[in-house]
Formats: C-alpha cells, sequence, structure tokens
C-alpha cells in the first residue's frame, strides 16, 4: 500500500511527458493559477437533494454503494435522465430516493440485485441495449461490493471504513480490491493507476460528516483528482490541454475514445499531471490548495451551460 497515491501521480506525470495527442500547455499554468476563484472551495457542500445525508451509518452506505456504480459518464448521452440533471445527479438522486422509499440497501441486498432490479432503481428503460449494458454493469459492482463487504467485514459498511483508520489511501487501497474499482491502464510498458472511483470515496464521506466520524481522514490531501471526462474537458476548454486535431475531431463529432486506447489515457493523465501543476504553482503563490480542492471546483465548473456546450470525450468504462 504504501505510496499508493504517489504511483498515481508518478505514472501519469509519465504518461504526460511521452504524450503524442495530448498536450499541457505549461505556459499558461501562472495566469491560469491566478485566475482561479479558489474561494468557491472554502466550503464545498454535497447536493443534499440528491444524496442520503444526515443518517449515521445509514449514509455511509449510501455513498459506498453510490460510488460503486459512479461511472456511467460514457453512457451518460443514452441515459434517460431526470429533468435539468446530469447522469450522475440521476444516479445519485435515483439511489436516494430508493434509500429514502424502500431503506438502506444491506450487503445481502446488494449480492441478489439484477440488471432488473437496476434498472428499476435507476429508473432507466429496459429495451435501451446501451444503458442495459450499464446496468449489467451496475448489477456486478454491487454483487462485488455485497460479496466483498460479508466476506471481509461482516456484512458492514462502517467496518470497512473503519479499517482504514482515519487513511483515505488505505481506504483507496481496501476499494482497490474489487475488480471494479481497480482502475489501471496500460500505455505501453506503462500501468498507470488511477482509481477514480476509490479516491472520490473518502471525499466524499469526508463532505458527507464534515470531516468527523467515518469522515475523518488525515491524509485527505494526498488523494489526486478524480479522473473522469469533466476535468480534462473544462481544462481544453480552458486551454490548459490541448488534443491533437484528430482527436479534437474525433470528440467534437462525439465519436467514442475507446477505453485503454492511448488518447484515452492521455486525456486522464495529462489532466492529472497538469493539477498537480497548478497545484504546485498555486502553492508557490502562498495558496495552500489540494489536488482534491481544485478537482471540486473544476468539476462544478464543467456544470455549466458554456462547458455543456461542447461535447467532451465519451468512453464506455466501469471506471468513470
Amino acid at each position: 500500500m504504501a505510496g499508493l497515491l504517489e504511483r498515481v501521480r508518478a505514472a501519469c506525470k509519465a504518461v504526460a511527458g511521452r504524450a503524442t495527442h495530448v498536450r499541457i500547455d505549461y505556459d499558461s499554468i501562472p495566469s491560469y493559477a491566478a485566475s482561479l476563484p479558489l474561494e468557491r472551495i472554502a466550503h464545498p457542500q454535497i447536493d443534499p437533494d440528491c444524496h442520503y445525508l444526515g443518517r449515521g451509518d445509514d449514509t455511509v452506505a449510501f455513498f459506498l454503494t453510490l460510488n460503486a456504480v459512479n461511472f456511467s459518464s460514457g453512457y451518460s448521452p443514452h441515459l434517460r435522465k431526470r429533468s435539468g440533471m446530469s447522469g450522475y445527479f440521476t444516479v445519485a438522486s435515483s439511489l436516494n430516493d430508493h434509500y429514502s422509499t424502500h431503506g438502506p440497501l444491506s450487503a445481502q441486498d446488494l449480492t441478489r440485485l439484477s440488471t432488473d432490479d437496476c434498472t428499476a432503481i435507476f429508473g432507466q428503460e429496459p429495451d435501451n441495449y446501451i444503458v442495459r449494458e450499464l446496468l449489467q454493469h451496475f448489477a456486478t459492482a454491487l454483487n462485488d461490493l455485497g460479496r466483498y463487504l460479508l466476506d471481509r467485514f461482516d456484512g458492514s459498511f462502517v467496518r470497512l471504513v473503519e479499517t482504514a483508520d482515519a487513511s483515505a489511501e488505505r481506504l483507496v487501497a481496501l476499494l482497490i480490491k474489487m475488480p471494479c474499482f481497480k482502475d489501471v491502464a496500460s500505455y505501453g510498458e506503462l500501468d498507470v493507476p488511477f482509481y477514480k472511483r476509490a479516491q472520490i470515496t473518502p471525499a466524499d464521506l469526508f463532505l458527507a460528516f464534515d470531516g468527523r466520524g467515518p469522515g475523518r481522514f488525515d491524509d485527505l490531501d494526498r488523494l489526486t483528482i478524480f479522473a473522469d471526462n469533466l476535468v480534462p474537458h473544462v481544462l481544453r476548454l480552458d486551454g490548459i490541454l490541448h488534443y491533437t486535431d484528430t482527436l479534437a475531431a474525433r470528440i467534437d463529432a462525439e465519436k467514442e475514445i475507446p477505453l485503454g486506447c492511448a488518447e484515452e489515457v492521455e486525456i486522464r493523465a495529462c489532466a492529472v499531471h497538469a493539477v498537480e501543476v497548478l497545484v504546485d504553482e498555486l502553492r508557490q503563490c502562498g495558496h495552500s490548495v489540494a489536488a482534491r480542492e481544485l478537482d471540486y471546483l473544476l468539476w462544478n465548473r464543467g456544470q455549466g451551460s458554456a462547458y455543456k456546450a461542447h461535447p467532451r470525450h465519451r468512453t464506455r468504462s466501469v471506471f468513470y
């Protein structure tokens, strides 16, 4: 486990150094860093209308369950979304509604969920074959989580978190023992870990519990960004990431970028490394900012209409 998150940083830096499809505009980093509205990360919050907050142990269960299926971005154009909501918020609010109406899903419940069950919970059309593929992945991920909890933690979501002993890095190490959390790509001879959903889990718990109890993590600032398809999109539109004309044209034409191809790995890795460079720049200017906080800022910036007006890369994946 030692150095788990440093391996993420080192691998992404290595990819950025040899990337041929994506380039970081290092010259623009200082002015971009100076332009960021850092005051917006002073009091980050989780939307209470879409998340099962204030329920103690059941809130822990909710966020572990939600992050087991927090990988709909590549399927988002095909999802039946709730009015005014993105794919993520549709999934989160659907699970929240299920918990509010039927109570939390136990570890045993998770092991029994089928694709049809997931179709009902997340309010999707059963005849949409692309969405059904996603929901099959949802069922597998939730089944795996339930079995893992029963086999290792007596079915207790809280015990899993407690086993991490207030370490975000240890919680990541525990979560990536499940296949759908083990987010590692190949790039030439390099193994490139991202661990997007495993990393976002302690960050979510921290916000949900205001850094106390199951939300206490003494090393939270060791987390990298949560490499998905939105933060790279924001960095591209903001002029920090530059794509080759061929890659840009494919994304703008809404062509799928296959999981594990060089372009897809470079997009995610360059976003991770670009934010690390931004963190260093801000710290040199006297701002104590963590990568996870910039992720929060950039991800929320990406919810704006100016960013939604342009296509982002789409990859069908169980990792983001």
